[in-house]
């Protein structure tokens, strides 16, 4: 069971509740800590079906701890393994040997598209040629921003001898083409002259969650704080067009093992939909996430142009790897980059070596960054909020929770080229 990872995710939204209702709060909500950056040492190496589920499995109740107290802040870190791509690939070395389906991401270029007017250019599609062979397309971010691994992409190594990619750049109507010598720079940009640019910002913003029994509370502080999140998502400079989705996962022989929830612009029947969401089973730690991954990535309706995707994974357990399935986490991760889906993994306290592995896997590759629960101790939820984390990560930024989330859209529709 992952009871006590479970019971740190159960006061992931405490804090948002705490925003949503300050005038009912029946104490003075404790100071809430200001954003800090941290060096850390590293550690040692939409209606819901009818089928009625069988009752919840027993869940071991671990000894409680200071997130308990209501108002008591709930503080995460992040850290964007892109930007500190050294210590990321220092990381991968320490960590060699996990059970994970690992891409060899060593060689990675930085592809950005820009207009005549060095703007970003949002949603281009760029297709990589090898020769006359497409090797492989993508969208690019709110930034104009492209990651390309050709290691990654050719596990047989049947390219390596490729020595230049060509690059065909297209929005709308408007094309443009760029070779480049593979092994020398770094960062390849291409200038899209008098590409479209969107009137206005979208988002669909999906939550994908862990819906096993330990994770009744933390669904139920969803519920709670819905209107929170999408009132200060609404409020941003940008103004987006936001659509909601969810997509729940627990197991093999649980009452199910996915259920998707298609996007929605009725913030109303998102959060009905949530509030029919009840979390039940489960058993050992690894879960069913390549499946809900998949599910995720190919069913449901994204927005085709103009429009940021974002998938915010709320877990604390790695997939399992030991499943006879045709899809995996390490296929459907690059499938997203070709549609332009960024993921950004939250893992509490408790997700163990190869969890935080995997998800720092999908941050990279998809140009998300990772996110994890901190305290005042290390390791030790009973602590209360604080800075400490006993996962491998150096130079992380701390907030609270809430704040972080919030922080993490506005950060993605930032980058997006505004009209002058």
């Amino acid at each position: 069971m992952k009871t006590r990872s479970m019971l740190n995710m159960v006061f992931v939204f405490v804090s948002l509740v705490a925003l949503a209702l300050p005038a009912c709060a029946p104490a003075a909500t404790p100071p809430v800590p200001p954003p800090v950056a941290v060096e850390a040492r590293p550690a040692a190496p939409l209606p819901a079906p009818t089928k009625a589920a069988p009752p919840p499995v027993s869940v071991q109740t671990a000894p409680s701890s200071n997130y308990s107290q209501p108002g008591t802040p709930v503080t995460a870190g992040v850290v964007d393994d892109n930007q500190q791509w050294s210590e990321y690939l220092n990381y991968r070395d320490r960590h060699q040997g996990l059970r994970v389906n690992d891409r060899d991401i060593t060689e990675r270029y930085i592809v950005r598209v820009v207009d005549a007017a060095q703007q970003p250019v949002h949603d281009a599609v760029v297709q990589i040629y090898a020769g006359q062979q497409l090797f492989f397309e993508g969208r690019t971010d709110a930034g104009g921003q492209l990651l390309f691994h050709p290691r990654a992409l050719d596990p047989q190594g049947q390219w390596g001898q490729v020595s230049n990619f060509t690059l065909v750049a297209r929005k709308g109507q408007v094309t443009a083409t760029a070779s480049f010598a593979r092994g020398r720079e770094e960062r390849w940009t291409i200038t899209l002259n008098n590409a479209p640019m969107a009137e206005w910002a979208q988002l669909d913003l999906l939550f994908l969650i862990d819906a096993t029994g330990s994770m009744g509370d933390e669904i139920d502080k969803l519920k709670t704080t819905m209107q929170t999140i999408a009132n200060e998502i609404g409020a941003l400079p940008e103004r987006p067009d936001v659509r909601y989705g969810l997509v729940a996962y627990r197991d093999r022989g649980d009452a199910f093992v996915v259920r998707s929830y298609d996007f929605t612009s009725d913030l109303g029947a998102f959060q009905r939909t949530l509030a029919s969401l009840q979390a039940c089973c489960g058993g050992d730690e690894p879960e069913s996430v390549n499946e809900a991954l998949h599910r995720s990535i190919h069913e449901l309706s994204w927005r085709s142009d103009n429009t940021v995707r974002l998938v915010l994974l709320v877990a604390d357990a790695p997939p399992h790897l030991d499943y006879q399935e045709q899809f995996s986490y390490d296929t459907d991760m690059i499938m997203a980059v070709r549609k332009g889906i960024k993921v950004f993994p939250i893992g509490a306290s408790g997700l163990n070596a190869q969890g935080e592995y995997i998800f720092r896997q999908l941050a990279q590759f998809t140009g998300g960054k990772f996110v994890f629960l901190t305290y005042a101790q290390a390791g030790n939820p009973s602590s209360g909020p604080g800075t400490e984390t006993d996962h491998d990560v150096t130079n992380y930024s701390v907030d609270t929770l809430d704040r972080l989330v919030v922080r993490l859209v506005r950060e993605e529709l930032a980058k997006l080229p505004h009209k002058k």
